[in-house]
């Protein structure tokens, strides 16, 4: 095959590999111009944050030391567990033991609430609560000393319901699937989430999810996320359904990337495939843009080898370790080496085709389905909260 006798499937590939050129390029100009802005100062009320825990994971102390070393004046931390027997206790016990001054308090209850384990145990830990603006924070977050000042700040903006953040990867180990995964988070999901809000789209991320109690209360409370694996997504839309705005915090902390082999790695990030597929299929299918090494050595495949084939592949791996190195860099993140954004979107693509195989996702010992989610839409949401 040469250039004077392309083939229509070529062509199609050589486009997807040049609109991931645009793809990158534009992901880290939405990066860059995020890392500019400086933050204005709002108001600094008490708040509760809300950790929910299972299990002693890669780094979960570290992560939770980040929470209570935080520059605030007046925060509490609840934990909790649904298992007296929970490994996570007994980091909870070295916390306290290294914070005694940090108002913290460890939640052990069993009660299952719906289908989702987080949120069940969200609504058990819930109670004791004290204060009127709450951060939901996943256990695997390494918070910034500013992430709580940051969080207020932007939730006493006018007209903002509900606040999330970024994060980028950090891995547990330094091995090939902790350098993919984090890979993944900074350079695809955070720099793509930047774009889609440029594009006008509100996300919310679940590892930071602030919002007052009063907001909480209007959508229902907790008890409303427990049928849906996406809890995220779906507390996201109502809280606009209210006419409120979600709204990104300056500051981005970085969550652990656990996984200690391609096969835990790959069954993880299948994991968010699925639940973003079910809650946003249309813009899920458009993100294979994102992967233009992926389409430059499929190019360079489907011509038989053609020298411009090999120019492109090589031209694509260049292009997406240098931007993807940008990116890292304004995020400040951990730097993965220059040839692995290639290898990455291969094994994206892969994700993302298998995603389509199935709607179960395994999460921590469960296995539950996207299958709520999929019925799910802001529409619904809508005329529900203008229902009731």
């Amino acid at each position: 095959m040469t250039l004077d006798t392309p083939c229509v499937p070529v062509l199609l590939t050589v486009a997807l590999t040049l609109a991931g050129f645009v793809q990158a390029a534009a992901g880290w100009l939405a990066v860059r111009r995020f890392s500019r802005t400086v933050p204005l100062p709002g108001a600094h009320p008490a708040i509760t944050v809300l950790k929910p825990l299972h299990g002693d994971e890669p780094l979960l102390e570290e992560a939770l030391a980040s929470f209570c070393a935080q520059s605030y004046p007046h925060f509490q931390i609840v934990f909790g567990v649904q298992d007296a027997k929970d490994t996570a206790a007994a980091v909870v016990g070295r916390l306290r033991a290294r914070f005694p001054l940090v108002d913290m308090e460890l939640v052990v209850d069993p009660t299952t609430h719906g289908s989702n384990r987080k949120i069940a145990n969200l609504i058990n830990m819930f109670p004791s609560a004290r204060h009127n603006l709450l951060v939901i924070s996943d256990s695997d977050m390494h918070a910034p000393p500013n992430y709580l000042s940051s969080v207020a700040d932007a939730l006493s903006t006018p007209g903002t319901g509900l606040v999330t953040t970024l994060y980028t990867g950090l891995p547990a180990r330094l091995g090939l699937s902790g350098l993919l995964g984090a890979s993944y988070i900074t350079q695809s999901f955070a720099a793509g989430a930047l774009m889609a809000r440029a594009l006008g789209r509100q996300d919310c991320m679940g590892a930071t999810m602030a919002l007052t109690r009063e907001t909480l209360m209007r959508v229902g409370g907790l008890p409303a996320l427990s049928p849906y694996v996406a809890d995220d997504a779906v507390l996201g839309a109502k809280v606009r359904a209210l006419g409120k705005n979600v709204v990104l915090a300056k500051c981005v902390p970085a969550t652990t990337v656990g996984e200690v082999s391609l096969a835990s790695l790959f069954a993880h990030e299948l994991r968010w495939a699925r639940t973003i597929r079910a809650v946003e299929p249309l813009g899920f299918a458009v993100s294979v843009i994102q992967f233009p090494a992926f389409w430059a050595l499929l190019s360079f495949a489907m011509s038989g080898g053609a020298a411009w084939a090999a120019v492109l592949w090589a031209v694509a791996v260049g292009v997406r370790g240098g931007f993807g190195l940008a990116v890292e860099r304004a995020m400040g993140a951990v730097r993965t080496p220059f040839w692995m954004p290639a290898l990455r979107d291969v094994l994206s693509m892969a994700v993302l085709l298998t995603s389509y195989m199935g709607q179960d996702v395994a999460w921590r010992g469960h296995v539950l389905s996207t299958g709520e989610d999929t019925h799910y839409s802001a529409e619904r949401v809508l005329l529900a909260t203008r229902r009731g």
